[in-house]
């Protein structure tokens, strides 16, 4: 009997079952190796700042579902969220978390689920004079607050979390030495680096032979430096819907060649 195809699932502690079960589903064998770790704030006073100055604000933008859920539940512990305040989220993940808590997202993209989708909505169009708080982790692109910004807002960023890199690469050296991989995924250019990085010397040379599942050409850029030599496919974006798409057609390639 054939072995069922493996997935390298990278996604944090946490948030990596609704793709494993997907996967799972559709016959192949999801396994979990988160490739970035959620951390609190390198300096939580900045988040402090901002729950207290919150209904000076117009415009609350999370930059991501982990964004939501350090952030908001910062805020909810402390205060409620103002009426006049409107909360726009980056994608439908991030809007769902958003929902979970009890709010509900007043803008974020319908296709584009990024800070260029974000950047395409009327709403958004004209904002001289307001204040907008984008709630992310560190670093990251600045496409969104230099948009706003050009725009007329006046923008702050408050980081509710911070990305590392988890320190022990053992246990995927040792499933790239038992070939146990077939498929990778992963949906940021951080975590494809971290993943690399987790390999070290004697796994990166295996790990860049194995097929790519990402979300985006930046990541499909960060590959080619890599040397990952089988190519890419892109999902789009980021959510489980979409990577498991792009996961399902490279699972049927991979069947037709066994």
């Amino acid at each position: 009997m054939t072995e069922p195809l493996c997935v390298l699932v990278t996604r944090p502690a946490g948030q990596a079952q609704g793709l494993c079960d997907l996967v799972e589903a559709a016959g192949a064998r999801a396994i979990r190796l988160p490739a970035i770790e959620i951390l609190p704030p390198a300096d939580p006073t900045g988040m402090d700042r901002a729950i207290e100055a919150l209904d000076q604000y117009d415009l609350a933008v999370f930059i991501s579902v982990n964004a939501v859920m350090s952030g908001l539940a910062a805020i909810q512990s402390v205060r409620d969220w103002p009426d006049t305040l409107k909360l726009a989220t980056v994608g439908p993940a991030s809007a769902a978390a958003v929902a979970s808590s009890g709010l509900t997202a007043d803008l974020h993209p319908a296709q584009s689920y990024n800070s260029e989708g974000l950047l395409e909505l009327d709403e958004l169009q004209d904002m001289q004079g307001r204040r907008v708080v984008i709630f992310r982790g560190n670093g990251g692109r600045d496409t969104l607050r230099d948009a706003l910004k050009a725009r007329g807002a006046q923008v702050e960023y408050v980081e509710v979390y911070r990305r590392g890199c988890p320190s022990d690469g053992g246990k995927l050296l040792q499933l790239l030495q038992q070939n146990a991989l077939d498929v990778i995924t992963a949906t940021s250019n951080e975590t494809l680096q971290n993943l690399y990085d987790m390999a070290g010397p004697d796994g990166q040379p295996l790990l860049r032979q194995l097929p790519l599942v990402i979300a985006s050409n930046r990541q499909a850029a960060l590959a080619a430096r890599l040397g990952f030599s089988q190519g890419a496919v892109i999902a789009g974006h980021a959510s489980d819907d979409a990577m498991f798409a792009a996961i399902q057609t490279l699972l049927v390639s991979l069947n037709k060649e066994r």
